[in-house]
Formats: structure tokens, sequence, C-alpha cells
């Protein structure tokens, strides 16, 4: 009998992995995929102020190296139970060679599917209800259905270890009932035995590939959704926390050739008194948010979801930035230039 743990025991995966290796290369799909993540989080980022984050410029650098924010938890959780299934399944090896295989399967196999059942009929109604309940939980419903889909493909791993009618060994069966009750005082050696199960016929290896490719894009697909659901929160999230922290972050003074017409609350304009000064007017009470290629996102200090406004200022040699950190926030407001 094959192990339950050997490659053996997975006809496809091999093929299906030098398939998917010489389609696709893993550099440029791991790399796409953290150009998505980090679009996706900056994007809800900015939009909680209003800003399109498209009109940043945000370069291909920029996008990478937000993601890592948005995939360090989900990279941290699924490691962990990856981690957990590989113990999980050498466990159960060792329960099964210390014997009573059928036993445990016949109860373990069930169980399994009827979960991974549950499991992705919850996560397939989420994409066709956006009403349906997991919808309300952060990643609920692609975690669901990710965790129903493996939970079946390995049930059937499972099932397909046994010889076929290791489950009705050992049962009677109608022509038992009818054999001569005098059998039943015949010596060991000479009653006879029940048929051992045939083996499990092989399938073929398209099968098997296809198998593995269905089973491979569902539970893709559904992790890249629960990733993306998840960048989307923390975009949101750190946005709600810079917002918190406006009123004690470094402020920053916008210097002007000419006056740039700012009307937020929270801003002021001031003309200075030198009329040969190069930058003659002056903006307080703003904080920068980001510098991206040619453009600055400033947000007044004051500002609020409900009646903030942000301000996107090009990055031109008519305008000049100056820093004042909280402690020096005293000097703000006296300042004649």
């Amino acid at each position: 009998m094959t192990d339950a743990g050997s490659v053996e025991t997975l006809p496809g995966m091999r093929r299906f992995g030098a398939l998917f290796g010489a389609v696709i290369a893993p550099t440029s799909f791991i790399t796409g995929l953290l150009y998505y993540f980090g679009l996706n989080q900056a994007y809800w980022f900015y939009a909680y102020f209003g800003v399109d984050a498209t009109m940043l410029g945000l370069g291909t650098t920029d996008y990478l190296v937000i993601s890592v924010d948005s995939l360090f938890v989900p990279m941290e959780v699924t490691a962990a139970a990856g981690l957990a299934a590989f113990w999980g399944h050498d466990l159960l090896r060792t329960r099964l060679a210390a014997g009573g295989r059928v036993r445990v399967l016949v109860v373990l196999v069930p169980t399994l599917a009827g979960i991974g059942a549950l499991l992705v009929l919850g996560g397939l109604w989420s994409v066709l209800d956006d009403r349906f309940f997991l919808r309300a939980h952060l990643a609920a419903a692609p975690l669901s259905l990710a965790a129903g889909v493996v939970l079946l493909a390995y049930t059937l791993q499972l099932r397909r270890t046994l010889p076929v009618g290791a489950f009705r060994l050992n049962r009677r069966t109608p022509a038992d009932d009818d054999a001569d009750p005098s059998e039943a005082d015949r010596p060991d050696d000479v009653r006879p035995q029940p048929r051992p199960p045939e083996p499990r016929p092989d399938r073929p290896e398209w099968a098997s590939v296809a198998e593995w490719a269905v089973v491979f894009v569902l539970v893709g697909l559904s992790l890249i959704w629960a990733a993306s659901d998840y960048a989307a929160a923390v975009g949101r999230g750190r946005a709600q926390q810079l917002a918190s922290q406006l009123a004690t972050s470094t402020a920053v003074v916008l210097r002007s050739e000419r006056s740039l017409g700012i009307d937020a609350a929270g801003v002021r304009e001031l003309r200075c008194r030198d009329t040969k000064s190069a930058y003659p007017y002056r903006y307080e009470g703003m904080v920068l948010v980001i510098q991206s290629a040619d453009r600055y996102v400033l947000l007044p200090q004051s500002w609020t979801p409900d009646t903030g406004v942000a301000l996107v200022i090009p990055r031109t040699d008519t305008v000049r930035l100056e820093f004042v950190p909280y402690t020096a926030r005293g000097t703000l407001g006296r300042s004649t230039c």
C-alpha cells in the first residue's frame, strides 16, 4: 500500500508544477502580486482623504515598498497555517502507521469532507451574494473558500490512499448470509476469508494535472481576494491613524512666489512685509502626506473626514516647503517672513 505522505500519492502535482513554472516565471508572478497589493493599499489610503492615487505618479518601486506593509500579516498567518497543516499531517501518518487505518479514515474522511463542503458553500455563496454574513467580516469569505477547497482536496487524497473497497473490508454481504452455517465450525485455516480489496486503478495523468490546476486556481484566487481585502483595510487603517495624529505631526510651512488662493479650514495665508522676498506668500497649518514625482500632498492639521480638504500642490521652483517640528509649533503664526 502506498504511504499517505509520499509524493507518489499526489499524481499530477509535479507535472502541474513544472507546467506552471514553464508558463509563468515565479519572479514575475510574485512581483506582479506585490505591485497589485501595493496599488490596492495606496488607492484606499489616499481615497480616505479624497485623493485619486493614480494622479500622484507613484512608481513600481513605491508600490512594491507599500505592499510589504499589507502583506506582512497575511504571509505570517499563511506560513503558520501551513506549518500547522504539515505537523497535523505528520501526526496523522503516525497514527495510521500504528494500526487501525481503516477505522480512523472511516471517521476522518467524512468529517473533513463535510467541513470542507460547508466552507466551500459559504465561500461560493459570498461570491454570489454580497449580503451573506461572511462578507461582513474581513477576509472571512475568501478564507472560507480556500480552506474548504484545501480540505476537500486533502480528503480525496486520503481516500485515494486506500484500495478500492477498503471501507467494506470484513463486512458481511448477502452472499455471506446465505453461506453454509457449518462453515462457522471450520478451523481458521479452512474457513473462507474475505477477499482482499482490489488495488485502485491508476488515473490518467491529464485528469490529475487538471484537478491540481483547478485546486490551485481556486485557492490562489481566494488568497489573492483575502490579501486584497486586507490591503484595502490596511490602507484605510493607516489613513485613519495619520488623520488622528495630524495635530501633533510635524507642520509644513508652504512658501510661494504668488498667492495660491488656498481656502481650506485651518490654513492661514500670510503676506510677507518684505516686498523683495523671493517667496512673499506663506501658508501655515498643514502637514505633508507625501512628495511623489512632481506633486506634494498636504493636509490641514484640522482635517476631518466630513469637512477636510486635501491639497495637491505642483512641485515647482515657485514653491518651497519648511518643516516645523511639534516641539517648535509655538513659532508658527508669529513670523513676518
